[in-house]
Parts: C-alpha cells; sequence; structure tokens
C-alpha cells in the first residue's frame, strides 16, 4: 500500500472521518523489550525475565511495555502517511487512550489510523488522529485512541 501525502491544512482537512490506511507488522522481540527496559529503568520481571514470566505471570511469557509499543507509534505513522511542506511537526498529547491487550514477546502488531479532525488555529495545523495497535491474530488491539500533531506547514 502507497503512504498517504499530505501537503497543506486544506489536503489534511479534506481526510477528516476518513481512514488513512495500515501499516506494515513490526514483531517486539525480546532484545526491544531488554533494551527499552535499559533506556526508561523499568526492569518489571513481567518484562524481562522469561523464566518466571513463563511460569508465574497470567500471560504466559513476557510481554512488550506499554510504553514501547506507544513509543512505536512515530515509526508505524510514517509508513502509513507522509507529511510534506512542513516547517516543523510537534507531537501535542495524547487523548481518549487506552490499553487493552498486553502484546507478548514475539507478537507482530501493526497501527490503523483515520483523521478524527483537522483544525487550523492561525496557522498551525491541529491534527487529531485516531490510532490502533492491531496484534496479529488478535481480535482486541494492544491500544487505540488519539494522537494530536501540531503541523507548521509553509506558505
Amino acid at each position: 500500500m502507497s503512504k498517504v501525502i499530505i501537503n497543506s491544512f486544506a489536503e489534511l482537512e479534506k481526510l477528516v472521518g476518513h481512514d488513512l490506511g495500515i501499516s506494515e507488522y513490526h514483531e517486539f522481540t525480546q532484545e526491544q523489550i531488554n533494551l527499552f527496559a535499559d533506556a526508561t529503568l523499568d526492569h518489571q520481571w513481567i518484562h524481562t525475565d522469561k523464566e518466571r514470566a513463563v511460569k508465574e505471570s497470567p500471560f504466559g511469557d513476557t510481554i512488550a511495555h506499554g510504553y514501547l509499543t506507544l513509543s512505536m507509534l512515530p515509526h508505524l505513522w510514517n509508513q502509513i502517511v507522509e507529511v510534506r511542506n512542513l516547517k516543523l511537526q510537534v507531537n501535542y498529547g495524547i487523548e481518549k487512550f487506552k490499553f487493552n491487550q498486553p502484546v507478548l514477546v514475539n507478537s507482530k502488531v501493526r497501527l490503523a489510523a483515520k483523521v478524527i479532525s483537522a483544525v487550523n488555529l492561525r496557522g498551525v495545523t491541529k491534527a487529531n488522529i485516531g490510532v490502533k495497535l492491531e496484534i496479529e491474530g488478535n481480535k482486541k488491539p494492544a491500544y487505540e485512541g488519539e494522537i494530536v500533531f501540531l503541523y507548521h506547514f509553509n506558505s
């Protein structure tokens, strides 16, 4: 699937209410989970101790940190959409967000995105994007919510 190209507020505004697409799958390996644990100092055993997780966790294996799955959002978003003609893009916020399902180690996930709203705030575009992180083979997504970007388009 090809990326959606957005060059201006007007183009983004026309996409309100429309699905933008779905990213490729990304697999969460134990190595990636461990590196995230090292970076964030979050070494909770459900993420990093495979032997204990298999024996004691209700999930039966280690799971990716919720914030690791969230931190993959820009990478997966960039597979769906290319916003051009920008001076600057800012991550502005997260709204109506919920972690629904743990992501087990070696699971594959992909992002589905939809434009919820686009507002011109005196030359700065505020875009609310509905996101859902789908887990391969699972009906319930890992998370759902809205991310908010501020786009400063060139004139």
